[in-house]
């Protein structure tokens, strides 16, 4: 997600830039972006240091702070790693497999009364035959 650029391109006092990528996804509206940010590391004139965040040539706020939604302006937004947005877009648009459809399922009717299966009748005897001991 980060990489740290070379000394070319950087801003007054600016002593090194890391460029980071995210994919933002709005959990009210749905709307998913990406946007690549230059990050760059300064020093104030008291020593302290602190970070711009640069996308499209302007200074923003930092994308992880309070990110909003452009479409809905909703502050529900869930932050990814680069490339996911892109890559839901790409499934989206993809043919779905869909698997040939079945054909009716034959079922073979139970036999008629009387026909291809015997009738038994129980009785008591037969059900206690298992628990009666033989006598020795």
């Amino acid at each position: 997600m980060s990489e740290i650029a070379g000394q070319t391109g950087l801003r007054a006092g600016a002593s090194a830039v890391v460029n980071e990528s995210y994919s933002f996804a709005c959990m009210r509206c749905g709307h998913g972006w990406e946007q690549s940010y230059e990050i760059e590391h300064h020093t104030d004139a008291a020593g302290h240091e602190f970070v711009l965040y640069v996308a499209d040539g302007k200074v923003v706020p930092s994308p992880l702070s309070k990110p909003e939604c452009h479409h809905c302006d909703s502050h529900v937004v869930r932050i990814m790693r680069p490339g996911r947005v892109a890559s839901a877009r790409d499934a989206a648009h993809r043919p779905s497999r869909v698997p040939p459809p079945a054909g009716p399922v034959e079922v073979p009717a139970p036999p008629a009364d009387g026909e291809g299966r015997e009738h038994h009748h129980w009785h008591l005897s037969d059900l206690l035959h298992p628990f009666q001991r033989k006598a020795s």
